[in-house]
């Protein structure tokens, strides 16, 4: 979609268009009404009046031929304006006119942050699910006029950046597993890589052997498609004070492997590579703003299949770090693989920061629902950058313990560590504990368990899609460190 940016709105020159208004909670709609054209001067009083005794969250009328749409927009921040321009594009957006006029001027506080809101979610409302249908019914592409002050142009940009990434996760994310290899993610990398101006590394299965990838390999061996160990590396043009690590899990389908799964959600189980979708969707909307922090991604990926070579529980496997593992429950498969990942980024990196994503455990969505993320780390600056970050961005984060004391759940008999602890409860945590094993000993790392905000009902889908979580927090978090040294203990 093409976006202009202009400063002034003549509503006069909208004809045949749409006129779309935010509304602020606080903000005199009769004077903006008033000054948008002097001719509803007589009905602005009315309108106002309308709309704010109206429970709804639209209120449409014409001016002519010109529709003004006046969109409610619940709290002055970047939440509430992404979440009410993003369900206005949704629900509206087939009936779009070719011309979209998004009215800002009227905001004067906090300009930035909510005219990048604005631009974000609209064009995330424009993304369309069912790329699979026999009769796809595609929006209508409209140009978009963003009218708000000139100060506001490199929010607006991000905005427009932000979701276009964004809308490619989606997609990803979206599609089956039938469609969806580890091989197709690595093709997405690849050509983000050429696209955008950064190096690409694809480690293939005989690679992976020789290196000792053990774990992925162990968890691949189930499977149709071999594995796949990829890795996206940012440099920027100038010199960077902080070197970022992201880990992502990428299991493409987890039937559970011999642990099998219950079959009444399994059809979601496309979305366990909702990780990797976020490393990689950051590290490529981190090379199209030319953030100034080189960012390595790590993303190890396959799926977890049933087959007669498929590892059983109770196996004891390697890894990269040398260290061996009890298998007590094949569908913990994701800590498996990011084992591997996170051994591999620290030895062969050494990055500043390192922070892996994974939709990795049911037991952080029972414990945080579907309103934030699980964050791990022992770092408090850590942490605390990561949870401004993504308070900003409406992409929450809630710190969860890692206390010693649940290590002691993860202790096996005959290996190094289990991969599942032995007591029904804190299964976010111990998962976490479980991942700790292997950074060995790296002060600045953090692990965010996104298994009930990657993927989930959006109140616009009929089922459960497609979030895109972590790629906003991530690029949002990366340029806070632009201005502050690494991250450490």
């Amino acid at each position: 979609m093409e976006i202009k940016h202009l400063q002034s709105l003549d509503i006069d020159n909208a004809a045949g268009s749409t006129v779309v208004i935010p509304c602020l909670p606080d903000g005199d709609i009769k004077a903006l009404l008033s000054d948008l054209t002097p001719a509803l001067t007589p009905s602005a009083g009315r309108i106002a009046e309308d709309f704010a005794a109206s429970k709804e969250e639209l209120f449409a009328l014409f001016f002519g031929d010109v529709r003004l749409e006046l969109v409610r927009v619940k709290t002055a921040t970047f939440s509430g304006m992404l979440k009410a321009m993003h369900s206005f594009t949704a629900r509206n957006g087939r009936s779009f006119t070719p011309d979209i006029h998004l009215s800002l001027g009227h905001i004067t506080e906090d300009l930035e942050t909510l005219a990048e809101a604005a631009v974000n979610g609209f064009l995330l409302g424009t993304y369309q699910p069912g790329l699979f249908k026999s009769e796809h019914a595609s929006s209508p592409t409209p140009q978009l006029f963003v009218y708000c002050d000139a100060s506001a142009g490199a929010a607006i940009a991000r905005g427009q950046h932000t979701a276009a990434t964004q809308q490619q996760i989606l997609r990803l994310v979206n599609t089956p597993s039938n469609h969806k290899s580890p091989q197709t993610l690595a093709d997405w990398a690849v050509g983000s890589g050429q696209k955008h101006g950064y190096q690409v590394t694809v480690l293939t299965e005989e690679t992976l052997r020789e290196q000792g990838f053990d774990a992925l390999l162990a968890v691949n061996r189930g499977s149709e498609y071999p594995a796949r160990f990829i890795i996206c590396d940012y440099q920027p043009a100038v010199d960077a004070a902080t070197h970022v690590g992201l880990v992502g899990k990428g299991v493409t389908f987890d039937t559970g492997g011999l642990s099998i799964k219950p079959s009444n959600n399994m059809h979601y189980m496309k979305s366990d590579m909702g990780g990797a979708a976020a490393v990689l969707g950051a590290v490529e909307l981190a090379a199209k703003l030319a953030l100034p922090v080189r960012i390595t991604g790590f993303v190890p990926t396959t799926d977890n299949s049933v087959d007669a070579r498929a590892i059983k529980p109770g196996d004891v496997i390697g890894s990269y770090s040398g260290q061996t593992i009890e298998v007590i429950n094949t569908d913990a498969e994701g800590r498996l693989i990011l084992a591997d990942a996170l051994s591999y980024a620290i030895r062969n990196y050494q990055p500043d920061v390192l922070v892996d994503l994974a939709t990795l455990t049911g037991s952080v969505v029972r414990a945080l629902g579907t309103h934030c993320a699980g964050l791990f780390t022992h770092s408090d600056d850590l942490a605390d950058g990561l949870i401004r970050a993504g308070d900003r961005v409406a992409e929450r984060l809630w710190r969860m313990p890692l206390w010693e004391d649940y290590a002691e759940d993860m202790r096996s008999d005959i290996a190094d560590i289990k991969n599942l602890g032995d007591k029904p409860m804190a299964g976010s945590i111990t998962a976490a504990k479980f991942l700790e094993h292997f950074i060995e000993a790296h002060p600045a790392w953090a692990h965010l368990d996104i298994a009930g905000t990657a993927f989930k009902a959006n109140g616009v889908s009929r089922n459960h899609t497609a979030t895109a979580f972590g790629v906003r927090l991530l690029v949002e978090w990366m340029r806070s460190l632009v201005s502050t040294p690494a991250q450490s203990g």
